[in-house]
This record gives C-alpha cells, structure tokens and sequence, in this order.
C-alpha cells in the first residue's frame, strides 16, 4: 500500500503533503453487511482531524449509518462500499474541512464557537484565517464534537489544554517583563545583536541545529506521526536490508507491549521505510515465539494494519511464521494446524493465501526440509479449507439457478376443446361439380 498526496488534484510527485490510501474490508452478509475501513487512524492522523469526522462524512455522503470502536480502532461504514469510492468522497472532506482556501495547503486548524455557531478555520501555511460553510451534515456534529474534545483525537485533553493556555499567558507575562525590565525601560545599545523575542540576544549559533545522528533522532521522536511523514529521511537512500535492520531496532523497542499508540508508530515506521508489505516478516521475527497462537490474538489490529485485503504481505507473514516455527521447533512443529486456522479465524490470513502457500513448499525462508515438514503438518488444514471451497462453490451453483416467471401462466385457463367431427368426403362427382372454372 502506497501514499497518495493529500490534494489528489495536484500530480506533482515532490508534493510533500501525502496520506495513506484508504484500506476497506466488506464483512458479514445480506443486511448486516458493513464496510471496514482499517487504517483510518493513519489516514485522519495525516489530516490532522479526528478519524470520526471522515468516517461520519462518508456516513452523510452514502446516507449510511455509521459506527466507532475507538479503543479498537474500527471504524464502520453500512453497507458495502469499494475502497476507491471512499477514496473519491474524501476528496470532498478534504476540500471542505482540511485544504486553506487561500494557498491550498491542508495545515489548517479547526475551531468551534457553538455559541455563534460557526467554525472558524486558521491556517499555520499562510496565515489565513475564515469560516467552513456549515450547510454540510458533518458541520452539526463537528459543533457537537469539536476537535480539542474529540475522544478520537490523542494528545492533551479540555483540561491539560486550560493549563496550557494559562501557562501561555503566564509566559508571555514574563516575555514582557524581560523585554521591558522592571522599570518598564527598554534601552538597546547601537552594537548589541538583534533580540529574539525572549529577552536574548541572537549569536550565530542559534540560527543552526545539531545535525548530528543523535540529535537528529530526539527531534524525531518529537515530532508527530503525520509530521514524520512530511519530512524528508536519508534513510530512504540506503539498500533494503538496512532498512530492514532499521525497522527491525525499531520493533524490537517495544519489547512486546503492542497498544493502540505502538500500532500507530509501528506503522508509521514501515511508511516512511517504504516496507509495507515486508514489515509483517520482521513482525513476526521479533514479537512472536512460542505463545504464537495466544499472540497472534493479542496482536490482531496491528496485523490486520498490513495484511488486510493485501495478498503479498500475507505471503510475507507466512514466511514469518515458518521462521518463528523454525526457531521453536519442538514446540510449534506439532501445532502448525492450529496457528493456521487461527490466523484464518481472525481474519489475518485469507483463504486465497493460504491455498496458494500450500501448492508447493519453498526454501526462502527456512530450509527445504522444515519447509516439507511444516506443509506436511498443514495437510489436515490444507484439505479442510479446499473441501469447504468446493462446499461453497456448489452451494452457489444451486443459488444461482435462474427461475423464469411470465405472467403469461397467470392467464392460461384449462379449457375442454372437442375436436370436431371429420367431414365426410363427398362422392367423385360431387367433386367435380365443385370445381370453379373461372379459378383453373
């Protein structure tokens, strides 16, 4: 999965606002069917906007209901809708509620004032500041929702933002005093540098950042999600493998404590790494061991972040787990029916993939002969999956014989039709006696 510029009418390839596409999964059947869109967290963290309010944009679009799991991180549209269709509807969100009128820059910050009821926006690009046309659905529950109340959106909450405020003012309390000194003078001498705005003056080390490996990483953990995604990296210019090892340190830190802010960053990371589908590999390599059925549980959301509807990464997480297998034979070996059906049952794995891996084994990732070993312990499941297959198909076979209705049966009554009786032939010369002329 790739990234698309935030203002899709703008092809230039050096753009550096991006966003993740969307990722959509249809689930259940008949009425209950709904649409899942799986990593709207990123796509609303690269917007700056809480993932509630495009969710509920495409809920007013498609006149849909629509639902939030925000500790699960499941957003949900009714009914079933393709992925690139809710990728062309939020064009419009974005248009609406992200973009500055002015420059068309998406550094926008929004505002409620309910009292007068208006949303006021602001951009840090270019300075502009004006109001959103609050015709739109969406405008009613942004004022009911406003963003610095938004469950949805991590970071300080109403009452870490009160402190903020007053410790601003506090501060610019302070800035005043030192620009005026006690006695409210303010006296600068013909050779002093310019000020900063603090009371201090400028030297010619404070117009330069450290740019040494260190500093450079604390100012990166700083900044946000969607800031990171912004910036350019040098990593980007090495060779695979090290991105791989870069991205495998980064894994590695969280020591197996997985929650919703890990997902986020762990995502993030293989972003920036550009190594979407073959994360999920090094995934497996550091989290997973010998509890890997339990874990696969517990780690649901963040694998679904990259396998979901994406058939080369789970080809990637199966050469994950054949390593994980690898390095705790004794243990695993004699479970690998049961980590294949679980990662069927959470949905981690799609049968297409799974049939597909078991065609034929492959020395990539471990040796020829585990490989053989670990298809033949796979053979239950394996004959399982295709025998349900065949079930499904011939189901749908049946249900899809056509049945003709006419209204024509509708009219057709049973009448008795007695033939009448033959006509008896007339004798030879009556015949002929019968003959026109004129006709011959």
């Amino acid at each position: 999965m790739g990234s698309v510029n935030i203002n899709r009418n703008l092809a230039d390839q050096f753009y550096r606002y991006k966003m993740p596409k969307l990722i959509t999964k249809v689930e259940g059947k008949g009425n209950g069917i709904k649409t899942v869109i799986v990593n709207m967290v990123e796509v609303a963290k690269a917007l700056n906007r809480p993932p509630t309010y495009p969710t509920k944009y495409f809920g007013c679009e498609l006149g849909a209901q629509t639902k939030f799991d925000i500790k699960a991180e499941r957003y949900i549209v009714n009914g079933s809708h393709e992925a690139a269709k809710l990728q062309d509807l939020l064009d419009g969100f974005i248009k609406r509620f992200v973009l500055c009128p002015a420059c068309g820059n998406p550094e926008t910050i929004l505002g409620v004032q309910a009292k007068k009821g208006v949303i006021s926006t602001s951009c840090k690009a270019c300075g502009h500041q004006g109001f959103i046309d609050t015709t739109h659905k969406l405008a009613t529950y942004i004022m009911k929702n406003p963003p610095d109340v938004d469950p949805a959106i991590t970071g300080a909450s109403v009452q870490s933002g009160k402190k903020n405020k007053r410790k601003s003012k506090d501060e610019s309390k302070s800035v005043k005093k030192q620009q005026n000194g006690d006695d409210g003078s303010h006296n600068v001498s013909d050779n002093s540098l310019p000020d900063n705005g603090h009371g201090e003056n400028l030297e010619e080390d404070d117009w330069s950042v450290d740019t040494d490996a260190e500093s450079v990483a604390k100012r990166m953990e700083n900044l946000t999600l969607g800031a990171k995604g912004l910036m350019h990296n040098n990593d980007l210019e090495k060779p695979l493998q090290e991105r791989l090892d870069i991205f495998f340190e980064f894994v590695k830190k969280y020591n197996s404590i997985i929650n919703a802010s890990a997902v986020r960053d762990i995502v993030a990371e293989s972003e920036r790494l550009e190594l979407r589908d073959k994360a999920i590999l090094i995934i497996c390599v550091v989290l997973l061991n010998e509890n890997i059925i339990s874990q696969i549980k517990a780690y649901k959301i963040l694998f679904l972040k990259f396998t979901s509807e994406n058939l080369k990464a789970q080809k990637y997480l199966m050469g994950g787990i054949e390593q994980v297998i690898n390095e705790h034979k004794e243990v695993l070996l004699p479970k690998v029916v049961h980590i294949l059906k679980t990662l069927y049952d959470e949905d981690i794995l799609d049968e297409e993939a799974i049939l597909e891996w078991g065609v034929k084994p492959s020395k990539k990732y471990v040796s020829k002969e585990l490989a053989q070993e670990i298809h033949e312990k796979a053979q239950p499941f394996l004959r399982w999956l295709k025998e349900a297959e065949e079930e499904d198909e011939s189901s749908e076979e049946e249900e899809n014989v056509e049945v003709v209705y006419s209204d024509r049966v509708r009219s057709t009554t049973l009448q008795e039709i007695k033939e009448p009786p033959a006509p008896k032939s007339p004798p030879e010369e009556e015949e002929e006696d019968d003959l026109d002329i004129d006709a011959i």
